[in-house]
């Protein structure tokens, strides 16, 4: 039987930092967003699919996926972002389904996915949800420092996402982000033992 933690937060809350901890400790993760990415790369059957509905115009010249306009055309458009999400969903659980049985006799596994609480088939797998938190204004500092993002296309996408009070609500578990990284080491291995008594516990 899988023990799943499904681990979610706002853009720049540091999810993918908290991931390579969780790893670097032995703990398979499933990267929603890097199954997404991947499905897309070129020459890809899902990104021929993608192209079809949005055009040429979605590609860069050397045939990639130019994500910064597809984005732009579904971000204020949802008939076009309920295309993307018909094209990508399905494929994407299919793939993340796969990945977890690949490590069904681990303690327990995490499933790092932004729209966690938005999606009844990923609640329906995990045994517990973490949320990845931090201060908004580290929220848009952090994806302005990663990012070519200015501060208004980062409050934007913040806005579009799960209300970070909706979001905490949600959570078995909250991880404050807001310090440093070896603040953060020591949450994770706090979290990771918990885990771990917790999974053997109730497998």
């Amino acid at each position: 039987m899988m023990w799943v933690v499904g681990m979610t937060g706002g853009i720049g809350c540091g999810k993918s930092e908290v991931a390579r901890l969780f790893s670097a400790l032995g703990v398979p993760i499933v990267d929603v967003d890097k199954i997404s990415h991947d499905l897309t790369k070129a020459g890809q059957p899902i990104l021929q699919k993608i192209t079809q509905a949005f055009g040429q115009e979605i590609l860069l010249a050397n045939g990639e996926l130019n994500r910064p306009a597809l984005r732009e055309k579904i971000f204020s458009d949802s008939a076009a972002k309920k295309t993307l999400e018909n094209i990508m969903h399905p494929a994407i659980y299919e793939q993340a389904i796969q990945m977890l049985a690949n490590h069904a006799s681990a303690p327990y596994q995490m499933i790092d996915i932004p729209l966690l609480f938005e999606s009844e088939r990923y609640l329906k797998l995990i045994n517990r949800s973490l949320v990845v938190d931090c201060e908004p204004s580290l929220q848009i500092s952090r994806t302005c420092q990663r990012s070519q993002m200015n501060e208004e296309e980062v409050k934007r996408i913040i806005a579009a996402q799960m209300p970070r009070e909706q979001r905490n609500q949600r959570a078995d578990d909250i991880l404050l982000n807001n310090g440093s990284l070896q603040e953060l080491e020591q949450k994770v291995a706090q979290l990771h033992e918990k885990y771990m008594n917790t999974c053997i516990f109730n497998k």
